[in-house]
């Protein structure tokens, strides 16, 4: 990889790092950036393997979310083992010549079934942060025993009024102190997505032309967002689709110029990106207005309505 390679990889993920939206965090790293330098200094063609290449990419995001959130490994080694993966894929491809069309074909199915399956799987509600009754299982001997004492509840952790002190809330508290620990000042995590940028551009060289799609910023972004992987990579497989409108827009033009084909290719990918996500926007933006208009007021979760903004 070159230095410009090195420093675009470092600006993804440290843009990647600086949002707090997962749905953002996962379209921002789908942009084809790392992509467009790949094409422009190596010198590959688009072909079938660079669409098997983004199949990968979500292979990447699967195992480490299966090693570090079932498995409960550390996230680096979660992050090897997505490596290893994507790496023994780009080696079964290295001694075969893919069809653009076929390849093509097989990548919009598995689209296809994996936005199905996610679609009739929704993601778990988690639990509210300021209830510990929620997050106690409702068959927990303990919570049978305990009485629902509102006070008892309401003067836990008082010793003035001599109640004992709650120790459900140590684990949360551990939680943010963990959280404050691993936070970084900002030149030293600069330096780190800098060296692992280094690090990937070196090992994304051992696979020739599926070095296109090598996730260069996908093993540092796999860090930063470590916590809320499971949705990252429901969003990321959602937009790996302009991800192929990328690579077939630069498929068809190529023959015409360099130039021409990573134009086609943007353009096929914001085509793509704006089919995806403009209904779900215009969705989002009429449900105020028809909830205003209709006097239907949304329930929370606490079963009480919330009041519209008033004209």
């Amino acid at each position: 990889m070159t230095v410009s390679g090195v420093l675009l990889v470092t600006a993804l993920v440290w843009a990647v790092s600086l949002l707090r939206s997962v749905r953002l965090r996962a379209f921002v790293y789908s942009l084809p950036l790392p992509m467009t330098l790949a094409l422009l200094t190596t010198g590959y063609r688009v072909d079938g393997s660079h669409l098997i290449g983004v199949v990968g990419l979500n292979l990447f995001f699967v195992l480490v979310t299966v090693a570090h959130h079932r498995l409960r490994w550390p996230i680096l080694l979660a992050d090897l083992a997505g490596v290893a993966g994507y790496v023994a894929l780009g080696a079964a491809l290295l001694a075969v010549s893919v069809p653009f069309v076929p390849a093509l074909a097989g990548t919009v199915l598995l689209w296809l079934l994996a936005a199905l399956l996610l679609r009739r799987r929704p993601p778990p509600a988690a639990p509210a942060p300021d209830d510990p009754e929620r997050s106690t299982p409702p068959d927990d001997p303990e919570r049978r025993a305990r009485p629902h004492d509102p006070e008892r509840r309401a003067t836990a952790g008082d010793p003035e009024r001599g109640a004992p002190p709650d120790d459900r809330a140590a684990p949360l508290e551990r939680d943010g102190d963990e959280a404050a620990g691993e936070r970084l000042p900002a030149l030293a995590k600069l330096a780190l997505i800098l060296g692992g940028a280094v690090s990937t551009g070196l090992l994304g060289q051992l696979l020739r032309g599926l070095v296109v799609t090598f996730p260069y910023a996908g093993v540092l972004v796999a860090v930063e967002v470590r916590r809320e992987l499971p949705a990252f990579c429901r969003h990321f497989a959602r937009n790996s689709l302009a991800l192929v409108g990328f690579l077939t827009g630069c498929w068809l033009c190529q023959d015409l110029s360099a130039a021409a084909g990573l134009a086609a290719g943007w353009a096929g990918f914001a085509l793509t990106a704006a089919v995806l996500h403009l209904p779900a926007y215009r969705h989002g933006n009429r449900r105020p207005e028809r909830f205003q208009a209709t006097g239907n007021v949304p329930q929370g979760r606490d079963g009480h309505g919330k009041r519209g903004v008033e004209a």
